[in-house]
């Protein structure tokens, strides 16, 4: 039988290193979903209060969209500055993509208001493309 204290010693030394990099990836997420639902025309919450699955569509595809790169960024961190840095690099880019599927469908928060979901589905497939292609990008 192996001797099991180099791996608790790693544990124990690594630990508070992997806690302050989730802690962070996470506080990273939830400014950017934050910022994001403060940034849409449309209330995500109230819509899906209401039982506006459109607006459930979209969000998801925003919150998944946000936390893919954050989650490549976070396996190839080496210090909490890339972590923020690269978040906010996806934050904004999700923006531009809500922008451009608003452009190209016209109306996208009326749209999602009115629980659309084709309009939603194609806004929250686009945010997963676009948060794999930067994924791909970060962790390259």
């Amino acid at each position: 039988m192996t001797d099991p204290m180099p791996v608790v010693h790693s544990l124990l030394s690594g630990l508070p290193v992997l806690l302050l990099h989730l802690a962070s990836a996470t506080l990273v997420w939830l400014a950017a979903l934050a910022i994001y639902l403060w940034i849409t025309p449309h209330d995500e919450f109230t819509l899906i209060r209401g039982g506006n699955e459109a607006a459930a569509i979209s969000l998801g595809g925003a919150a998944v969209g946000l936390a893919v790169p954050l989650a490549f960024c976070l396996a190839g961190s080496i210090n909490v500055w890339d972590i923020v840095i690269w978040g906010s690099v996806t934050l904004l880019l999700q923006l531009i993509a809500f922008r451009m599927v608003d452009f190209v469908l016209g109306t996208l928060s009326a749209r999602i208001e009115a629980d659309e979901r084709s309009a939603a589905i194609f806004l929250a497939m686009m945010k997963v493309a676009i948060a794999c292609l930067t994924a791909a990008a970060i962790s390259g």
